[in-house]
C-alpha cells in the first residue's frame, strides 16, 4: 500500500471549484481525499458520484445494514481509508463499537444474528467468489425485497472498486479519521 499519495488531491479552492462544475445539484462538502482525488477525472467522477451518493444516501437498504456491508468489504479489502470514513456513518446508523470488532472476525466468530451474519457473508462471498451463495441469499431474501437483493451486491461492488482505488493511488485519510483500530 502507498504510504504517501500517488496522485496528489485537489488543493481546497480546486477542490470547491471542480465540485460545483461537476455536481452543481450536490450540497457542497467539506474536502475529502478521495473525493478530490477523483476529481482530477473530471469526465469519470462526474458519471461515478451520482451512481455512488444513490447507493450511500437514497439507496433502499436500511442504513445499518448498509454500512455493514461497506465496512466489511473496506476490512476484507485491507482500507483504512473506507473502514475509517464509514465508522462514523456506522456509529451513527446504530452500529455499535462491539459490533465494529467484530466485523474484523470471521464471520462465524463474529456472534451475529442469523440476519447480519447473511449481510456479513455476502460480502465475504462476494469478495471471495464474486456471488452471493444460495444459503445467504436465502436469508437475505427473507427480509429484502428484489430491489434491495439487487443493491446488496451493487453496494460491495461499488466499495470494492473504492477500495481498490483508495489504495492503489494512495489516499492518505484525513485528520481523525480512524484506522482499522478502535
Amino acid at each position: 500500500m502507498a504510504t504517501q499519495p500517488r496522485i496528489e488531491p485537489l488543493d481546497s479552492d480546486e477542490h470547491d471549484q471542480r465540485w460545483k462544475v461537476l455536481l452543481p445539484g450536490v450540497v457542497e462538502r467539506p474536502v475529502q481525499n478521495i473525493l478530490a482525488t477523483l476529481a482530477r477525472h473530471p469526465a469519470l467522477f462526474e458519471k461515478w458520484m451520482p451512481f455512488a451518493l444513490q447507493l450511500q444516501f437514497e439507496g433502499t437498504l436500511p442504513a445499518r445494514d448498509r454500512e455493514l456491508l461497506d465496512l466489511r468489504t473496506g476490512w476484507r479489502c485491507g482500507s483504512e481509508y473506507l473502514w475509517g470514513r464509514h465508522v462514523r456513518h456506522a456509529r451513527r446508523a446504530g452500529i455499535t463499537d462491539d459490533e465494529l470488532r467484530r466485523l474484523q472476525l470471521d464471520v462465524d466468530e463474529g456472534g451475529w444474528d442469523a440476519f447480519d451474519a447473511a449481510l456479513v457473508r455476502a460480502a465475504d462471498e462476494l469478495h471471495d467468489t464474486g456471488v452471493i451463495g444460495d444459503d445467504t441469499w436465502a436469508v437475505l431474501a427473507t427480509r429484502y425485497d428484489d430491489t434491495q437483493l439487487i443493491e446488496v451486491p451493487m453496494v460491495v461492488g461499488v466499495y470494492h472498486t473504492v477500495a481498490f482505488t483508495v489504495r492503489s493511488l494512495g489516499v492518505q485519510r484525513e485528520p481523525g479519521v480512524p484506522g482499522f483500530e478502535l
